[in-house]
């Protein structure tokens, strides 16, 4: 992926108005993945979803006239969960579908990422012809040939029905009250539906968008006012999602944050239960040594891929397993879906309570999380501040204090201009934060 000149670790993504996020750019794009797109299979359509972005009306028509030039037409679902989109591509027999969206980003952030026509994310040699075809002069197919536009009406019916059947049917939420929080985005009209006709007492929050509050202070990367409804409506569980849907975090009955680490682990450990495991599971670099030796216990294999779901999913495949995760709540269940999918993921959890007669809080209780920091950096200009000696330096100094107890880490976000550091240790938290703060600022000082 370092070679690319657009695409990152998901797709192309950047501050709206900025180049790649422009009108004329993604314009182009879209005539370059028209082109691309039309030679693979035959078909000549596209599905084109987006999340509560304002931003998203503009790129969506940028998008159209790109692929309309290139002969393609493009199918419209509106505000729809990036897994959404990937479920009507395969389901449609479409070209590809594409996704406008950030995902956990603030509003004023877009992107564009592609599915291909079996609903997984486009292999590397056709992102890399796509890039190869922004290079060529825009052209037009003869008016006969241009493609048309269309809104698929009842896209929202369509996924709600497939989430559900993900749960099993001799199950229901009859006696459950969940605090579902959509972070404004592209779950705020599909999440509650689906947990309402499960059977459950829904209270929905971050449930209005208005184009600009998709992710401000709500979902899956800000779960605090989740907790305090959780606790407020002394609700049995809260479930949170970011922006575009394909993260889940999750909220005990007591209000404590649960991760994508101990959401993967009841997974397979139920799986297990049920004699339905099929071999491991794989985390990444970032996934918590707890994680690690919880299922280490039950005798689950494990392995870690580099940071990033398209990575994880790799790994997956190489091994022929069905369940991956990073913390961050990237959940992707290879026997349910065919990417990451945050209600999917919730409904399996959601299951596992219901069948044991247990709550969250005591589905986790097995694994121990290692006190873990988390710290993002910003950074400016083209060089790459985990490249000087300094930040070498006191690495390998905090390295030698966890004294093989513990591990650092520290990477470049695929994403965002940022440097995102990690310190995790068997440890108090205190002495792990200490530790994370003296590396943040020596990143700070040559960033």
């Amino acid at each position: 992926m370092s070679n690319r000149k657009y695409f990152g670790t998901d797709g192309i993504r950047g501050k709206v108005g900025n180049k790649p996020i422009t009108p004329d750019f993604v314009l182009k794009l879209g005539w370059a993945a028209g082109k691309v797109l039309a030679r693979q299979h035959g078909s000549r359509k596209i599905i084109i979803g987006k999340d509560t972005r304002i931003s998203g009306y503009m790129l969506e028509s940028a998008l159209e006239a790109g692929l309309s030039a290139a002969g393609l037409s493009a199918a419209f679902t509106g505000p729809m969960p990036t897994p959404a989109v990937a479920y009507l591509t395969r389901t449609f027999r479409a070209e590809a579908g594409i996704v406008i969206s950030a995902s956990h980003n603030p509003f004023d952030d877009n992107g564009i990422k592609f599915f291909s026509i079996d609903g997984k994310k486009l292999p590397d040699n056709v992102e890399a012809a796509i890039e190869t075809a922004m290079e060529e002069p825009l052209t037009c197919v003869p008016s006969a040939e241009l493609g048309k536009a269309s809104r698929i009406v009842d896209a929202a019916g369509r996924y709600i029905e497939f989430c559900k059947g993900t749960f099993p049917s001799e199950l229901s939420l009859n006696n459950l009250t969940i605090v579902v929080d959509c972070a404004h985005g592209a779950t705020y009209h599909i999440a509650p539906s689906v947990l309402r006709e499960l059977g459950a007492t829904v209270i929905p929050i971050g449930c209005e968008p208005d184009g600009m509050n998709i992710n401000e202070k709500c979902g899956a990367t800000d779960t605090r006012m989740l907790q305090k409804q959780v606790r407020a409506k002394k609700a049995d569980v809260g479930l949170a999602f970011d922006g575009d849907g394909d993260r889940l975090i999750m909220v005990d009955n007591l209000g404590n944050k649960v991760d994508g680490d101990q959401i993967i682990y009841i997974i397979a450990n139920e799986e297990l239960n049920q004699g339905q495991l099929k071999g491991g599971v794989v985390g990444t670099l970032m996934s918590n040594m707890g994680l690690e030796l919880a299922l280490k216990q039950r005798s689950i294999p494990f392995t870690r891929a580099k940071v990033g779901d398209r990575y994880v999913l790799k790994k997956m495949q190489e091994k022929g397993w069905r369940i991956g995760a990073e913390n961050s709540g990237h959940v992707i269940l290879l026997d349910k879906t065919t990417t990451g999918d945050g209600i999917v993921a919730g409904l399996q959890i959601l299951a596992a309570m219901v069948r044991n007669n247990k709550s969250l809080y005591d589905l986790c209780r097995d694994m121990q999380l290692w006190p873990q920091v988390l710290v993002n950096v910003h950074f400016s200009g083209d060089h790459n501040p985990l490249e000087s000696a300094e930040v070498t330096e006191i690495t390998q100094q905090v390295e030698t204090e966890l004294a093989g107890q513990g591990r650092v880490l520290l990477r470049k976000s695929g994403t965002e201009p940022l440097i995102r550091i990690m310190v995790e240790g068997n440890k108090d938290e205190e002495t792990i934060k200490s530790l994370a703060d003296r590396i943040t600022k020596v990143v700070k000082t040559v960033g």
